[in-house]
């Protein structure tokens, strides 16, 4: 008897959690102080919990930055992002919130996108309750909370409600429906598997009709005007790398402004794993661009 997909995806879930949390001992930025509280949002799919990094002291209220972990949205561990969180919060000048959204199987699409909007939305109307400045807001995510930033840009365009100074989308999967084999990689082992991604989309989105929302795939949707700028961080031998470089070329002919880049010679989630190098370059052109985005 073949093991049900969303068996298959609780195992998954149980062996990565562990290991997805644990990033490489030089990207940790141990050296950064971490300023932290929890804060319980209600949404409508549910209350979630987000942890808020406070940077540096200053006189007015700062910016905020809502930030998405990855996992393959089963993977609930917003903790992998502490590093980038931290860094951001102490470079980049603004109030970090880190979102702890619900993963498949257990909470399927559309769960992760309601309760991601909804954070984000209660963030940008509520800074002056909690010292930040909603008003100045981005929103970025990881793999899975790529995808999720995307769909949060798309809600917010399309009901006219609050618009994102920057979506920073790293190592997104855009593309749900394509069958993952064809998703190739110039390396013989990628991170990324297509058994792995077919148990990830299997999980989070079970009915195949909806593969190819434009929530769900923001990449096959052809409506990308009005989209918040973007950065847009891709990885060579990722398996995802051409569905985020084409959504880079796609926002930019809609007349988004789009800074992409493209790191030579690492894999998927190397802004977790490394090489090191790579993975600060990267995270440290997210906070620049956060910073220019954000204050002026």
């Amino acid at each position: 008897m073949p093991i049900s997909p969303r068996i298959q995806a609780r195992g998954i879930q149980l062996l990565l959690g562990g290991m997805m949390a644990r990033v490489h001992k030089d990207l940790r930025f141990t050296d950064l102080p971490k300023r932290t509280e929890s804060l319980r949002v209600e949404t409508g799919a549910g209350p979630v919990t987000c942890t808020v990094y406070r940077p540096p002291a200053t006189d007015t209220p700062a910016p905020v930055y809502v930030n998405f972990h990855g996992g393959g949205f089963i993977v609930g561990r917003p903790e992998q992002d502490d590093h980038i969180c931290r860094y951001i919060a102490a470079t980049a000048g603004c109030v970090v919130i880190n979102v702890d959204y619900a993963v498949a199987p257990q909470r399927p699409y559309p769960a992760p996108v309601t309760q991601a909007y909804d954070v984000t939305a209660w963030v940008a109307e509520n800074g002056p309750a909690n010292n930040w400045d909603g008003s100045r807001l981005a929103v970025g995510g990881h793999s899975a909370g790529a995808n999720l930033t995307a769909a949060v840009c798309r809600t917010a365009r399309d009901r006219g409600t609050f618009s994102p100074r920057l979506q920073i989308l790293d190592s997104a999967p855009l593309d749900q429906l394509a069958d993952p084999a064809t998703k190739l990689s110039p390396i013989a082992k990628p991170l990324l598997t297509p058994h792995l991604m077919r148990v990830f989309t299997a999980a989070y989105v079970p009915d195949p009709a909806d593969r190819a929302h434009p929530l769900v795939s923001p990449g096959l949707a052809d409506d990308l005007p009005g989209l918040p700028p973007a950065l847009v961080i891709t990885a060579e031998n990722d398996r995802l790398r051409n569905e985020g470089d084409a959504y880079a070329k796609a926002l930019d002919a809609a007349g988004v402004p789009v800074t992409h880049r493209v790191f030579e010679g690492v894999d998927h989630y190397f802004t977790h794993t490394g090489p090191v190098p790579a993975g600060k370059e990267a995270i440290e052109l997210m906070a620049n661009a956060l910073r220019t985005a954000l204050t002026t």
